[in-house]
């Protein structure tokens, strides 16, 4: 049952979806209005311009509703609010135009949780997804009066720039941690108290390296968890598959993992290390490098160490010429070098990484939070199960 003056109808009775014109390479110009391209609603300023005569539904001015109908999972595809300048819409983008009984900030809400939906339901692995006009003008939605729109659009947009502040501080982190990891890396800047001259030395001589089992096992409802590529660089390795006890304990002892060593990809997504603190009884695949280190590396700075820019283009170097997926063998590996300096100093920059990983960490949990927070309030407010007062 609906809420008291709420009516259910579709998209096309709420707006009008625009379709924004193909313009061709040769139609471009260095003078004219400003081609909006799916780029431009992910922030980037570099535009293609056009000084030809143009239909006006395709001008975009500040502030309007645009909606990207072929993009990206979680970034492009979606609606965007245009905060820019004037310019001429560009194919894979609807400009909105909302009807008399549609509130604009409204149906930018509606849109996203519509978009949501739309993701979820696409096939396959790839990131791109696409909708198309007349699906999404048959789409269902409900429409509170005017003014409760608005009071639910001025609420979500409440999270909105909670959501969009905590992305700021976070990315703002990233970048000083890589500032940070460059310094204090390479020793460019020191530590206070620490003066000791550093080494550089190839990781097989500070080190052994092992690749794991070189055939996809037969996988077992309950077992030993099996490690590959995509828990390292997710940094999750609570959604694993399993390998059999016997499977696991036919392994070479040497290729064993233990505590405090390292896993590094090696095929396809190379150069991610991943230190293993904790106690831990698992197999992996040879798209992984096992790295033993010796005592003389503290095992945090040379996870750190593993996953500087330098140390990754020289992995990088060594695969240049190797076709699709890339590959690094065992023996490049142990040829690259490591930078470090005497073990005490090696364990307190060490520490100030991991302060900066735990900042890193505490913002990316709040983020996800909050989008949650918004999901939920999304789901209540613009279905009508919880209504907001209005003045």
């Amino acid at each position: 049952m609906l809420p008291e003056g709420w009516r259910n109808t579709i998209i096309s009775e709420a707006c009008e979806l625009i379709n924004g014109r193909g313009f061709k390479p040769h139609e471009w110009s260095r003078k004219g209005l400003p081609i909006i391209r799916i780029q431009n609603l992910n922030g980037s300023q570099e535009y293609n311009f056009y000084s030809g005569e143009f239909d006006k539904k395709i001008l975009v001015q500040d502030g309007q509703l645009l909606f990207a109908w072929s993009g990206s999972k979680g970034t492009s595809f979606g609606p965007h609010i245009w905060n820019g300048p004037n310019g001429l819409l560009n194919y894979h983008t609807w400009k909105v135009l909302p009807k008399p009984s549609a509130n604009i900030l409204f149906l930018n809400q509606y849109f996203r949780y519509i978009t949501s939906h739309i993701e979820n339901k696409s096939h396959g692995a790839s990131a791109l997804v696409h909708t198309q006009k007349g699906e999404m003008e048959n789409i269902s939605i409900l429409l509170p009066p005017l003014p409760e729109q608005k009071k639910i659009a001025a609420i979500l947009s409440t999270w909105d720039r909670a959501i969009e502040g905590t992305e700021k501080l976070l990315a703002n982190s990233q970048q000083q941690k890589k500032a940070l990891m460059q310094q204090l890396l390479t020793g460019k800047k020191r530590l206070p108290g620490f003066t000791g001259e550093w080494g550089t030395k190839k990781l097989k001589d500070i080190s052994r390296v092992y690749d794991g089992t070189h055939q996809t096992p037969d996988y077992v409802e309950i077992g030993v968890p099996f490690y590959r590529v995509e828990h390292l660089t997710s940094g999750k390795f609570n959604n694993t598959k399993f390998v059999s006890e016997e499977i696991y304990q036919n392994e070479s002892k040497k290729r064993k993992i233990e505590k405090n060593d390292i896993l590094l990809t090696r095929i396809g997504d190379i150069g991610t290390a991943k230190l293993i603190d904790w106690d831990v009884r698992a197999s992996f695949y040879v798209s992984l490098a096992l790295i033993k280190a010796n005592k003389i590396m503290s095992p945090k700075f040379f996870e750190c160490a593993l996953n500087s820019e330098a140390f990754k283009r020289e992995l990088w170097h060594r695969t240049i010429h190797v076709a699709f997926p890339k590959k690094i063998n065992l023996g490049d590996i142990g040829d690259c070098s490591i930078c470090f300096p005497p073990f005490p100093e090696q364990k307190a920059i060490a520490a100030v990484l991991t302060t900066a990983d735990e900042d890193i960490i505490a913002l990316e949990s709040d983020l996800a939070r909050l989008r949650q927070e918004k999901k939920a309030l999304m789901q209540q407010l613009l279905t009508g199960k919880r209504r907001v007062m209005v003045d």
